[in-house]
């Protein structure tokens, strides 16, 4: 069995899809169905078509977990995508009882029965700082979402040397692809874009912010496929994964930087061609919004990961070849 929490959502359910095109079925399903003032839609839509043998909702499943209900079951790999990542989201002792406490529940049982935990953390550590390297200097998250992430990242550091299964997590930078359309204002931009020109004939994008000029911000975007497959290779679940543990905190990006003009050409590309206006920097971001992000993907290559990043564009052609939008 291997078991997918988040499944559900944005990246659980390109990963559930994946790992059905490799033949794989026996998958437990973990999620959160309840109503979330965040989400713009349902969830369970991303699992059209998708196929696994059983579905625990999170609370059933950690108080089975709690209980050593899964004792002798045979988990060949845990791939951990459940969290709260709204980055607007001020409830502190939520975001760390769903961001800490899950995860390590998690991580004792995978560390103690010597499953694969592969688990996602997030850019969102490294707040305004301009070097993207997973070093302590580095990590000034913004918002307690990344600060859930940093305090559950460094408990995994600090265990690690006791550590012999492999345990990675990977700080996903700025992810897009099909199945985002449940996320409401965290969608990505390609997402928001894509609605605004086709409703309008217009993307709107903010004006120059943190020392860029007006659609000059830049991201590193990558694609949701390319993570699915860096999870599957480090859960131990693709020909080519390593054939040793591995424990690492690595950043899972493309390592270049995009500007949001380029995704608003790359988008035109696709849907046919509109216009570009300028919109005032909202205040509710000031000192929460992350400029300009670059993964360093020099950890993720040491840690063995060795496979090309999808380019901007092809990505976007991919998504909207699988997910148009109306």
């Amino acid at each position: 069995m291997i078991i997918v929490t988040g499944g559900a959502g944005f990246i659980g359910s390109n990963l559930i899809r994946q790992l059905n095109q490799m033949g794989e079925r026996d998958i437990l399903l973990v999620d959160n169905f309840a109503p979330a003032p965040n989400l713009s839609g349902p969830k369970f839509l991303n699992l059209w078509g998708a196929e696994y043998s059983d579905f625990m909702d999170k609370r059933e499943f950690r108080a089975a977990l709690a209980a050593g209900d899964f004792r002798n079951a045979s988990v060949r790999a845990i791939l951990h995508q459940g969290a709260c990542s709204n980055t607007l989201e001020d409830d502190g002792r939520y975001m760390m009882d769903n961001n800490f406490t899950y995860s390590k529940e998690l991580l004792h049982f995978a560390v103690e029965r010597a499953i694969p935990l592969v688990y996602a953390s997030t850019a969102a550590v490294y707040g305004l700082s301009e070097t993207f390297k997973e070093t302590p200097e580095n990590e000034r998250p913004l918002n307690v979402y990344g600060y859930s992430k940093l305090v559950f990242d460094n408990y995994v550091r600090r265990l690690m040397p006791e550590i012999k299964s492999t345990v990675v997590g990977l700080r996903y930078f700025n992810v897009y692809g099909p199945r985002e359309q449940h996320k409401g204002r965290m969608a990505s931009v390609i997402h928001h874009f894509t609605k605004q020109l086709k409703d309008t004939g217009t993307i709107r994008m903010f004006e120059g912010s943190g020392g860029y000029g007006d659609g000059e911000q830049r991201r590193d975007f990558v694609f949701v496929k390319d993570l699915a497959k860096v999870n599957l290779f480090f859960g131990g679940l693709l020909p080519e994964s390593p054939k040793m543990p591995v424990q690492a905190v690595v950043n899972a990006g493309t390592g270049e930087a995009r500007t949001f003009k380029a995704v608003a050409e790359s988008l035109m590309a696709v849907h046919g061609q509109g216009k570009i206006e300028y919109i005032p920097f909202p205040g509710d971001l000031k000192n929460r919004y992350q400029h300009f992000t670059e993964a360093d993907i020099a950890g993720l290559r040491q840690a063995g990961y060795g496979s090309p990043f999808t380019a901007l564009e092809d990505g976007i052609r991919q998504t909207f070849a699988e997910e148009p939008v109306d």
